[in-house]
Order: C-alpha cells, then structure tokens, then sequence
C-alpha cells in the first residue's frame, strides 16, 4: 500500500464514495474534527452525486497514460455536498470536507473543493453555501481563494460554543 505521504498527484483518483469506503472516511474524520460524524451520518449521502473521495492507487509507471493498477485502498479525503429541497432558489451546501493530516499541503483539499463547485453546479445550484470554524483561517483562505465570501457569523454553532461562518460562493 502506498503511504499517505507518498502518494504523487499522478497517482490519485476521485470517485464517488461507497460503503465500503465508509471505515476510512471516519478514520480520517475522526482525526480531522473535534466533532466527528458517525458513519450513520454519513451512509445517508451515499448515492449522492457529490458525495466524493480522493484515493490513492499504484500505478506501473508515473506515465499518465499507464492504465492505474489495483487501488490502494488508501482513501486520502473525501467531500460530501447536497442541494437540500428548498422553496425558490436551490442553495447547495457543502456539508463536510476533510484530508487526512498527512496528505494535507498537496492540493487535495483544493481539488475535493472545486469536484464539489463542479457537481452542485451540474445540479442546479447557482448559490453554494457552506459552514467553518471562525478558527480555521487555514480552511478560510482555501475557501476564499475559491470564490467563497463571508455572509454572517453562526454563534455558538459547534458543541464547544465556537461560532461558525457561514461563507457562500455563487460559481
């Protein structure tokens, strides 16, 4: 298996999430978030078109041409966005979005990002919102390098009583 660290941009893939994938995925929201979702939370967007994992697979040669080899299993992050039901203009809501510590620093979270943009724009949303610790100035940046521009402040939003920003994008 290819190490977390080790793995070359050339070598990873982004499909969309299934059960399978459900045991990673806590693993690294567990190590990424105070407040992990359980993998009930979680199994209820599976077959959600922007419900998304990067992973990294083996490949024979560095050549992108090379067909990849068996995956690695070795789930590096993963997004997870809707268009909840709503009465006027769909707002899509990117609801979670995590890279694991070790794979951090290496665009993935930047890619997850922009899948998601994509996929919630292909599904209608004009408008996408999202929620961030007011902490999180390194998740702030990205968010805002994409588009994203603080709306107004959710306090107390997390368990701990940190307020949230609520950032809205319209890609």
């Amino acid at each position: 298996m290819v190490g977390r660290s080790e793995c070359s941009p050339e070598s990873v893939v982004i499909r969309r999430a299934k059960r399978a994938d459900l045991e990673a995925i806590c693993r690294i929201e567990s190590v990424v978030f105070d407040q992990p979702w359980s993998a009930a939370m979680f199994e209820q967007f599976l077959g959600e078109p922007v419900f998304l994992v990067v992973e990294c697979v083996e490949t024979q040669s560095h050549d992108r041409s090379v067909e990849p080899t068996k995956p690695t299993d070795d789930i590096l992050g993963y997004v997870v966005a809707d268009v909840p039901p709503t009465i006027g203009r769909d707002v899509g809501h990117i609801k979670d979005l995590a890279v694991h510590p070790a794979a951090q620093g290496n665009g993935l979270g930047r890619t997850l990002l922009q899948r998601a943009l994509l996929g919630l724009t292909v599904a209608g949303a004009p408008r996408i919102k999202l929620e961030v610790r007011r902490s999180n100035e390194r998740a702030i940046s990205l968010y805002r390098s994409e588009g994203f521009e603080p709306v107004r402040l959710h306090p107390s939003y997390y368990d701990d009583g940190e307020s949230a920003l609520i950032m809205v994008a319209e890609p």
